[in-house]
């Protein structure tokens, strides 16, 4: 790997060291067959689970790491360098977020020590609607309370790993949009056990060039107890940021972990490319674009560490998260274009994983938020600009 620009001590280095060793079980082939066919990366994410790594952020008395969101950014990070799939497991992560700063004493003990061994997965995040998109105020599907039961209807859209979790963490409406007095009141979320669904949520899945399994969801009277509500009614908007802060960070620590992939494939194959009796690394039209990439990866993790420590202290840092996450994918895709651009035909290829790496780097700046919405939170809430939209 290139020079080591962002050296870690302690706990953390010892997880990246330990999270690379398992990595290096599964080389680009194993990601490559996954790719062609469309697969999910089942054994690795069996062996994230066995090792740990998944249930890094859950409390030690729910059998989990007990350690803070740092933790779990390193293990993202590594992954995404050793040239796997971070995307694949990152959720169950991420969500921990909602659940575990907002999530009832019963609803932990219920689900966690599961979650923690492997025997459950909590893998998806239900938020996003067609006619809604990042104006996730206006999300139309509904809990309407019946009883010790609220029924629920409605449909999302991009809801990944569907098939592959058995917990699903759902944003509704409990009180429609016109009848609020602020637009973020009357959301509400719930922790769904999609083993009791049953026919009541459908999902059809929606193509996408890159293998990153997302589907539609269809919900039609589904029944769920009044205690799968995580924290009040109407209040959900406030704790889903817990688990979108903490998306953030994440999703930027893969990220990061892309960039220093493809800046690091590129380095090594400019190196010892001959061409003209030369190492093509040796003309600054290959070194300089990579480099800057580098830097640009470095400040990214600068800004990605900042908003760890500040959710580590229990605070809400989205200027930090959309910041990390802005800075990140446009480092990734940096490097990206670069890597390309340095193995020339050959990163069309698929021998080198370049052209699929590269279609997961395009992906990171439209999701898991555009980052034009990224500027326009900035220019709000931060400059207090006027509102564009």
């Amino acid at each position: 790997m290139i020079g080591d620009v962002e050296p870690l001590s302690g706990d953390l280095a010892e997880i990246r060291d330990a999270v690379g060793q398992l990595c290096a079980k599964f080389p680009s082939s194993y990601w490559q067959e996954c790719d062609a066919n469309r697969a999910y990366p089942e054994k690795f994410v069996e062996a994230l689970t066995e090792a740990g790594w998944l249930s890094i952020l859950i409390p030690e008395e729910y059998g989990g790491g007990g350690m803070g969101i740092g933790a779990a950014a390193v293990v993202l990070e590594t992954i995404n360098r050793h040239g796997g799939s971070a995307y694949a497991a990152h959720a169950q992560m991420y969500t921990m977020g909602t659940v575990l700063r907002h999530g009832s004493a019963e609803q932990k003990a219920k689900y966690l020590p599961k979650i923690a061994t492997g025997e459950l997965r909590l893998q998806s995040f239900g938020v996003t609607e067609a006619d809604a998109g990042s104006e996730t105020t206006k999300i139309s599907t509904s809990a309407v309370r019946d009883g010790d039961e609220y029924v629920i209807n409605g449909a999302k859209v991009f809801t990944s790993r569907f098939f592959h979790t058995d917990l699903l963490l759902l944003l509704v409406r409990t009180t429609p949009y016109a009848e609020v007095e602020r637009k973020t009141d009357g959301i509400s979320t719930f922790l769904i056990d999609l083993r009791e669904a049953g026919d009541a949520i459908s999902a059809s899945q929606i193509p996408t060039m890159v293998n990153h399994e997302t589907v539609a969801l269809f919900i039609d009277n589904l029944r769920v107890p009044a205690d799968s509500l995580v924290g009040e009614e109407g209040k959900g908007f406030k704790y889903i940021l817990s688990g979108m802060n903490a998306e953030r960070i994440l999703t930027a620590s893969g990220q990061i972990g892309g960039g220093y992939w493809f800046v690091d494939r590129a380095a090594q194959y400019g190196t010892e490319r001959v061409v003209f009796n030369r190492p093509i690394g040796q003309n600054q039209g290959i070194q300089f674009p990579l480099a800057q990439a580098c830097i640009e990866l470095t400040a990214a993790s600068s800004v990605r560490w900042r908003a760890v420590e500040r959710f580590e202290r229990g605070e809400q840092p989205a200027y930090e998260a959309n910041a990390a996450k802005f800075l990140a994918s446009r480092g990734q895709w940096a490097a990206a274009n670069a890597a390309m651009d340095t193995f020339g035909g050959w990163g069309l290829t698929e021998e080198y994983g370049i052209e699929r790496k590269f279609r997961e780097a395009r992906l990171s700046l439209v999701a898991p938020i555009s980052n034009n919405m990224v500027l326009n939170y900035v220019a709000e809430r931060v400059l207090k600009m006027p509102r564009s939209y």
